[in-house]
């Protein structure tokens, strides 16, 4: 069983995004952790575009990378760039690291459908590096 760390800034959105992707695509091959260098709660748009493709992570919770000190990461997986330029040392040695910046829908302003748009272009992009991570790393 491998143990992927998917860090963002706030985990809120992006990296909870992908911890619902990795958790569906990857099975019962990978434990999914998710944290952010700082917390911000759950982004209640990023549950709903999830909902919306059959993603449920209502459940889920924002934690700090602090928490996860004592794990050690097969995959290191940051999705911002600020993320990884400002990521306190974590002690899995090993662990691959791999970067992809997604944009933030959060910060996008506009109508709600605009806003809307904007989650669902983000939740594609993660669901297709997530889909490709999965087939290429872990099969």
């Amino acid at each position: 069983m491998k143990n992927i760390l998917v860090l963002c800034t706030g985990n809120s959105c992006r990296s909870q995004m992908a911890d619902g992707y990795l958790t569906h695509f990857t099975k019962e091959k990978a434990t999914i952790f998710s944290a952010g260098i700082e917390t911000h709660g759950i982004n209640q748009k990023a549950v709903a575009i999830m909902k919306l493709d059959g993603i449920d992570i209502s459940n889920n919770t924002s934690n700090n990378i602090s928490e996860y000190a004592h794990i050690k990461f097969d995959y290191i997986i940051t999705v911002c760039d600020h993320a990884q330029e400002n990521c306190p040392f974590i002690p899995s040695k090993n662990a691959k690291r791999i970067h992809q910046n997604f944009s933030d829908p959060s910060k996008v302003k506009g109508s709600e459908a605009h806003i809307f748009n904007a989650f669902k272009k983000t939740r594609e992009h993660i669901k297709a590096f997530c889909e490709a991570f999965v087939a290429e790393e872990l099969n």
